[in-house]
């Protein structure tokens, strides 16, 4: 799959899976749009990319802020004239007892999460609709949308939303030939993988745990034009854990 001379943006895009998505669409020919609200890690990151060879520029980005987005696709559209994909990456966890979570706490993950996903959509869809063949819109969820531990109640609100609001957005913005899918990832590390444990890699059905390269691949896949039957659906990027019955014996 190639994405010479299309544009992507990512949302949360100086670390983690947010950062693998980046370099993956850039090595595959992309222009991409990084957005962040970490500048130094953000500036490395395209630092990397052109010294590949790749094109990428930094926007400094707070999702929560509207206007943030708002300036986020159009310095987008004026560096390189059009979106083609947008990778709804940025969020945050927080684990806290609902006896103890504040609403404060409970708001900013609805911004920072769900309301952004909602805001970085409709910004850039308003370009992508201006291509002749539309374009791709990835949100990233979670396994925690379908799926619960204790005290994780605003972050699977979050995910749980973005889940509905991907098929939402994806009848609403078909008429414009953009497609809107979701990625829910399971265990996605991040840190050190040499880290991991046997145990850790084997409790999967895939017998290992995932790599942020493997939701990159993922949005590849999704946002490739080869695939734009392809719309309104959770794809869950788990090594198989949400399959399993597990019963403490």
């Amino acid at each position: 799959m190639s994405f010479t001379d299309q544009v992507v943006v990512v949302t949360g895009a100086a670390n983690g899976i947010g950062k693998a998505v980046t370099l993956m669409y850039a090595k595959k020919g992309a222009k991409v749009v990084l957005a962040d609200i970490n500048e130094t890690a953000g500036t490395e990151v395209v630092q990397q990319i052109k010294d590949d060879g790749g094109e990428a520029i930094f926007v400094k980005t707070d999702v929560r802020k509207e206007e943030d987005i708002i300036t986020l696709m159009k310095k987008a559209k004026a560096t390189y004239q059009q979106i083609n994909v947008l990778i709804n990456n940025a969020g945050k966890s927080v684990f806290t007892s609902p006896y103890e979570l504040t609403v404060d706490e409970w708001d900013d993950m609805i911004n920072t999460n769900l309301r952004s996903v909602f805001l970085g959509s409709r910004e850039a869809a308003k370009y992508m609709r201006e291509n002749q063949d539309g374009g791709a819109i990835i949100n990233i969820a979670s396994t925690r949308a379908i799926m619960s531990e204790p005290s994780s109640e605003a972050y699977a609100a979050t995910k749980g939303g973005i889940v509905s609001i991907t098929h939402a957005l994806a009848t609403s913005l078909g008429e414009d030939r953009i497609t809107v899918n979701a990625i829910s990832p399971g265990w996605i590390e991040t840190g050190n993988y040499k880290n991991l444990r046997k145990i850790d890699h084997e409790q999967h059905p895939a017998k290992r745990v995932g790599t942020p390269e493997d939701i990159a691949r993922a949005c590849l896949y999704l946002s490739s034009k080869e695939n734009d039957f392809i719309t309104g659906i959770n794809l869950v990027v788990d090594g198989g854990m949400t399959i399993k019955m597990m019963y403490e014996e």
